[in-house]
């Protein structure tokens, strides 16, 4: 009986290793998610992403985050996986691959490339757990942004009630501003579920 389980254990591993393969995460993150064998893991990525993972260290820095466009695509996936969180009794690392794909899934239906890695979506995650980062309301739209633990709440404007100066000087900035705006007003309740 305990084979079994054991069995069952394993294949839901390599399945969810599979899973974030795909969505194109780290070999760090696998590890850190899996019970799996590091040469296992390998092993595995070279199979399904068909080449050597990326090497290097990950993402570090709750500076990214806080930048225009990827705060937006941060504040609407972590909002994505806080319902999740609410509304369902999946593992954590489940309820990110969810999220991920349901922000994916909205990207792509506002015609919009995702700024977000599942990886960096992972770690927003651990920031937020770690209290590095946190979720603040807009004083404006009353929509819940990524920022620093300390920020004064009650002033607080997100990038889409107050987009910084340059904000419509590229090709699809006008597209993304409106597309994510709107991806965000959807939100509050996402599809699929």
């Amino acid at each position: 009986m305990a084979r079994t389980k054991s069995i069952l254990t394993e294949a839901k591993q390599i399945e969810r290793a599979v899973t974030l393969i795909n969505l194109g995460a780290r070999l760090q993150v696998l590890e850190s998610e899996t019970d799996l064998s590091y040469e296992r893991l390998l092993r595995l990525y070279k199979e399904v992403a068909g080449k050597s993972p990326s090497k290097g260290q990950l993402p570090f820095s709750t500076d990214w985050f806080m930048t225009w466009q990827p705060n937006i695509h941060a504040s609407l996936f972590l909002n994505i996986h806080e319902y999740l969180n609410k509304s369902s009794a999946l593992d954590e690392i489940d309820t990110v691959i969810k999220a991920y794909q349901l922000y994916a899934e909205q990207m792509q239906a506002q015609g919009l490339e995702p700024l977000l890695s599942v990886t960096r979506a992972w770690r927003l995650v651990k920031f937020v757990d770690n209290g590095m980062l946190t979720m603040t309301g807009c004083s404006k739209c009353g929509g819940q942004y990524v920022t620093h633990p300390h920020e004064i709440a009650r002033h607080y404007v997100c990038g889409l009630c107050n987009p910084p100066a340059r904000a419509g000087k590229g090709k699809l900035s006008g597209r993304f501003t409106a597309g994510l705006a709107e991806a965000a007003r959807a939100e509050t309740a996402p599809a699929g579920l």
